[in-house]
């Protein structure tokens, strides 16, 4: 049996079928809809069910509170209709003719970028090319049919090779396999380009992005696609790390300052050591937002990196009046044991 699921603003309507999400069956039927994680943890795929009924095939998802609940909120990369739905979210245009797909690809280079990251340069066969858009990401297909998501580094048009960062989690199955295993010349398989994270270039409002960790390949990303492509609103990355080791290409967004005046870079250390000498921000990478930009009314904010930063800078930013609709986010999940490990 199939539902009918109504999109609220647009009217676009499409099907889903029996034991199907709405937006697996959305994306199926070229309706692109916000999405991250996939697995229920990150909640940038929060939509409001305006009309009908949806559960859930196991527990209620992670990244839905109570609260959004009795609002009548549903994360659709986990929700099953129970009946023909209306639903009001937002769809995102910009992916719509980018195909997803599954293709191998050759480890061609391999670098260390700190003692826990990994930078690996993925080298696509001679017919192919990857479509997408910066801020998106690729996920590497393992042979017991689990999967493990990166992020892409580098920016459209430089696409020769595909650029992840790869953090060592220390009993994670992949990364424990890169740092110890993976050799130059190895063939991987992946599914992408994914997610709908990437930088909305028809805005007027300026950037603020902040990354956590290896949050910073995303930004990247986009970061390196604003500059090409000349956009000249005001962007300021914030980057936020442990120690100063954790800051793994601290020395690129320094760069950047000498050739690009509408940019500003602020790392911020939540764990100095001595030995760093560090005389800049200190604490939480969010808290020297909001103490930068305590009105964050008429900006737009992008933000990538563990789901502990990604709550906690949502609750922070809306406190600080940033709207909703300009909040746009990757969460990451470092659990081992999810099927769906972002880096």
């Amino acid at each position: 049996m199939s539902y009918k699921v109504t999109l609220k603003p647009s009217g676009h309507e499409f099907y889903v079928e029996a034991g199907e999400t709405v937006l697996t069956a959305a994306l199926r039927q070229a309706h692109p809809l916000p999405y991250g994680c996939r697995n229920g943890n990150c909640g940038a795929c929060m939509g409001k069910v305006l009309s009908g009924e949806i559960h859930y095939p196991g527990e209620m998802p992670t990244a839905l509170s109570a609260q959004q609940q009795a609002e009548g909120k549903a994360l659709l990369c986990q929700a099953l209709p129970s009946s023909d739905l209306i639903l009001e979210v937002r769809e995102v245009d910009a992916v719509r003719d980018i195909e997803i797909k599954t293709l191998p690809c050759r480890v061609v280079a391999m670098e260390r970028l700190a003692a826990d990251v990994m930078k690996l340069s993925l080298k696509l066969p001679a017919s192919e090319r990857l479509q997408f858009l910066a801020g998106q990401y690729i996920a590497i297909l393992l042979r017991d049919g689990r999967r493990r998501d990166f992020s892409l580094a580098n920016a459209p048009h430089a696409d020769d090779c595909l650029e992840i960062h790869v953090r060592h989690v220390p009993g994670g199955e992949f990364t424990d396999f890169v740092f110890g295993q993976l050799r130059e010349k190895t063939i991987l398989r992946f599914q992408g380009p994914l997610g709908s994270f990437f930088l909305r270039e028809d805005s007027p409002r300026p950037i603020i992005m902040m990354g956590g960790g290896t949050g910073f390949a995303p930004l990247k990303a986009m970061l390196e696609h604003a500059f090409y492509t000349g956009v000249t609103r005001p962007i300021h990355l914030y980057w936020g790390a442990r120690t100063r080791q954790d800051l793994y290409l601290h020395e690129l967004p320094m760069a950047w300052l000498e050739q690009h005046p509408n940019f500003r870079y602020t790392p911020v250390l939540s764990e100095p050591r001595p030995e760093d000498d560090w005389q800049g921000h200190r604490g939480w990478v969010h808290a020297a937002v909001t103490t930068d930009y305590p009105d964050l009314s008429g900006y737009e904010v992008y933000m990538s990196g563990p789901p502990p930063m990604i709550q906690i800078a949502k609750q922070a930013f809306a406190e600080h009046g940033l709207p909703e609709e300009y909040l746009y986010y990757d969460s990451f999940d470092f659990s081992p044991d999810s099927p769906a490990v972002r880096s």
